[in-house]
């Protein structure tokens, strides 16, 4: 896509650092709120705060004579990818499977970005970028291995390994769709416009499935200041900020580069639970972040 800056400057690499960083963070917080909140309702709960958060910012998107309506499909299909599904998929396997496989799944992102590009939307894949994906994702595995390769011949995928495969898949059709034309230059200029729209839609979706996860199971919700914690976090981080930073990079870059720097939460989640656990790092750690990062620098080269 010719429109697409494809060189990658330090302030897009920062940017696209922020993302991964935060949802590592989402990721133990999903866990730690498992038995507090179901997970599909979770989703709901903090899109429905990141809406209440945007409001004094962009609430101007939801008049009637905003041309938000006029291009109300391309932003219900944004929300449903982006908002609807993505992260009830990953909470949804965050409590019906083990971390260690809802990482190693999730690690395919490189090349389902690479894979949908080319075939649905015309994007060339180059051997450098093909050979990247393969570094980066070596670099995820040394993680999850903890530089024991007997480890991964231990893992059984279960069916909520599904739920990540297909919330990476929807990830991959939403940062593409990021780059495609047809947004209103108001909204597409102002990052909380542009969320705004998605948010809006992806409420929609995001509560069509709450409900139906409170009819069909025994769902209840444990109120109290821990979960009041991790709802202001996702909302925040994950959800806000997060998808200003993709966003942004993605737009710069392109989403075959950028989904290498997805790779970088499953370090980033084992730094973090290494802090949490008063775990020092270790060597595999440092090799590890090399792989993804070469990977990212192989595939982003002209």
């Amino acid at each position: 896509m010719s429109s697409i800056n494809q060189r990658l400057t330090p302030a897009t690499a920062a940017l696209l650092v922020v993302p991964p960083l935060l949802w590592a963070g989402n990721a133990v917080v999903g866990r730690l709120v498992n038995d507090l909140v179901p997970p599909i309702t979770l989703n709901f709960l903090r899109w429905a705060l990141a809406f209440l958060l945007l409001l004094p910012l962009a609430g101007w998107v939801l008049r009637c004579n905003s041309r938000l309506w006029q291009h109300w499909r391309r932003y219900a299909l944004l929300g449903l990818l982006g908002v609807g599904c993505y992260n009830a998929l990953q909470y949804l396997a965050l409590k019906t499977s083990t971390p260690l496989n809802v990482t190693l799944v999730a690690a395919s992102a490189p090349v389902w970005m690479l894979g949908i590009g080319a075939i649905f939307f015309g994007q060339r894949v180059t051997r450098r970028q093909w050979v990247g994906a393969v570094l980066s994702i070596m670099g995820v595995l040394v993680v999850l291995s903890r530089g024991d390769w007997s480890l991964l011949l231990q893992v059984r995928l279960v069916p909520g390994d599904l739920y990540v495969l297909l919330a990476t898949a929807a990830w991959a059709f939403y940062s593409w769709l990021l780059t495609r034309p047809g947004d209103p230059p108001a909204i597409r200029s102002d990052w909380a416009a542009f969320l705004m729209a998605q948010v809006v839609m992806g409420l929609g979706w995001s509560g069509l499935f709450a409900a139906g996860e409170w009819a069909l199971t025994d769902a209840h919700i444990s109120y109290g200041l821990p979960l009041a914690a991790a709802l202001l976090y996702v909302a925040v981080g994950p959800a806000i900020l997060a998808y200003r930073c993709w966003g942004m990079g993605v737009h710069r870059v392109g989403p075959s580069v950028a989904g290498f720097f997805a790779n970088l939460t499953p370090l980033f989640a084992a730094v973090l639970s290494a802090a949490f656990l008063g775990e020092l790092p270790h060597l595999y750690h440092g090799v590890a972040f090399a792989l993804i990062v070469g990977g990212i620098v192989v595939s982003s080269r002209r």
